[in-house]
């Protein structure tokens, strides 16, 4: 007797991270409610990644490296990570510098242009 597998795709129940929007600025008061929503959100969407929206912060200062480093030890203990969406460029600097790596969201990537590619031709210019 054998078995074949259904035809089509394997069910995949994908779920979706909840979104946590980080208005700003954030005063040290709210951090202990900001960790309850994380571990909450956590619990009820079981999908082990809470999105933080963190281009409401503002300019980033060690305040608000202190939130994240927090909603980060928060979700791991209850056996998650949190992502960052938005973050602002110099937000990344911060982080490098205190030795923090958070993963990011969607992050437009900067390099240079295709080979091959010209952006503008000169009169004289060789043909590639």
């Amino acid at each position: 007797m054998s078995s074949r597998p259904a035809p089509g795709l394997p069910h995949v129940d994908a779920v979706t991270p909840a979104v946590l929007v980080l208005p700003g600025p954030v005063s040290r008061g709210e951090t202990p409610r900001l960790c309850d929503e994380v571990r909450a959100l956590l619990e009820t969407t079981r999908a082990g990644v809470v999105v933080c929206d963190v281009g409401g912060l503002g300019p980033p200062g060690l305040a608000v490296v202190d939130l994240l480093a927090r909603l980060e030890l928060t979700a791991r203990r209850a056996g998650g990570r949190i992502r960052l969406r938005d973050p602002d460029p110099a937000l990344h600097g911060l982080l490098d510098l205190v030795g923090l790596r958070f993963e990011t969201e969607r992050q437009v990537e900067q390099r240079e242009p295709p080979l091959g590619v010209q952006e503008a031709v000169e009169p004289g210019d060789a043909a590639v």
